[in-house]
């Protein structure tokens, strides 16, 4: 790789996915577009607009060294509660949950946001730390009072996955910084008895639960799920071709956005899911070759905050598609419908960039 240079096969991946996207999502939205809004392309061509603005920005930030996020980090986490206050206020609601914010005619999830915004500032603070993250009440409870502010914020939506999913990301991060094995188990007992207690708290998401589990005398799988598999049956290996989709006619319910791994499975098989993948696999390896051969702390640790909400936000969208989890509102990343997902996380990317062009720079070179 040459010195000067940004991680190549990550950028490559990441543009074959955002381009791929734009088809997969035309393919899983037509029918609906058509039926429901009079015209088959409109989905497609707002999630057009999307990537494009999403590679631009990528390539931006690829070039902005990344030690500016010292000085905008709190800022951008205080701005990403605000927006997330104000959605439980002025938020667009949909199916029960108020996540969106119309703003000047654009659609914003602020939880996308805080997502990156959270993961950032940890890795900031934890550059600045060193050995006082090891101390509870001056190191990690800070930390921690940030991470328990954003994925309160996010539950009250209510939006029980992203952030139990929230709360994974940060304590994962908070180890990989160095904090204490003890200090973690602790943290993660308490974590898990609040989500239990959440997730308990309300009736739909109690049948939720006991339709994963099939206790509740019904199929074990919800509708949509149902509908998810019928996909994957049809694709068999090499998937009935692009475009042939049975599944995206009305049937699967988000077939665009939280489930689009199931038409890429009908149309492109058992072939295309693994292609897919490998894809994801390809950026959480060189993220963690990135972060290795970082120039400093912050850069490990942010490349770290790029990489792991992108391979777990994947693992999970996968394993909730075939039913191996409960049906969340995970999307695919830089390939589901939805502009806040695709903006933020190619713009993390652009972090991860120019991590590996100044780790290039220094003459940490790798293959």
């Amino acid at each position: 790789m040459n010195a000067q240079r940004s991680d190549r096969m990550v950028l490559i991946v990441a543009i074959l996915l955002l381009i791929a996207g734009i088809a997969f999502v035309y393919s899983a939205s037509v029918e609906f577009a058509s039926a429901k809004l009079g015209d088959a392309e409109h989905l497609v061509i707002n999630h057009a607009v999307r990537v494009a603005l999403s590679l631009a920005l990528m390539i931006v930030i690829s070039r902005i060294d990344y030690h500016i996020i010292v000085h905008v980090s709190r800022a951008i986490l205080v701005l990403s509660l605000v927006l997330l206050a104000f959605v439980l206020i002025q938020g667009t609601q949909f199916k029960g949950a108020v996540r969106w914010l119309d703003l000047a005619g654009i659609s914003l999830q602020p939880s996308e946001l805080a997502k990156f915004a959270l993961l950032f500032h940890l890795a900031v603070r934890m550059s600045q730390l060193n050995a006082e993250l090891w101390d509870w009440k001056r190191g990690l409870l800070p930390l921690l009072s940030w991470t328990a502010l954003v994925s309160s914020a996010v539950a009250l939506q209510p939006n029980l996955s992203t952030a139990a999913l929230l709360f994974v990301l940060a304590v994962t991060l908070l180890f990989i910084g160095g904090a204490r094995l003890q200090h973690i188990s602790a943290i993660g007992a308490i974590g898990l008895v609040a989500l239990a207690l959440y997730a308990v708290g309300a009736e739909y998401r109690l049948q939720r639960i006991t339709s994963y589990l099939g206790t509740d005398g019904h199929a074990s799988e919800s509708y949509q799920l149902q509908q998810a598999l019928i996909g994957f049956a049809r694709g068999g290996i090499l998937g009935v071709g692009p475009g042939l989709s049975r599944q995206r006619d009305l049937f699967l319910p988000e077939s665009y956005g939280d489930f689009i791994a199931a038409i890429i499975g009908e149309e492109y098989g058992m072939m295309g899911i693994m292609l897919i993948m490998a894809a994801y696999a390809i950026i959480v390896v060189r993220g963690i070759r990135i972060a290795m051969h970082a120039p400093d702390t912050l850069g490990y640790l942010l490349a770290w905050a790029v990489t792991l909400p992108i391979g777990i936000y994947a693992l999970v969208h996968l394993s909730v598609s075939c039913g191996l989890l409960p049906t969340t509102g995970i999307p695919l990343p830089l390939v589901s419908y939805g502009g806040s997902s695709i903006v933020f996380t190619a713009s993390a990317l652009g972090v991860l960039l120019n991590i590996s062009r100044q780790a290039n720079q220094l003459g940490a070179v790798y293959a």
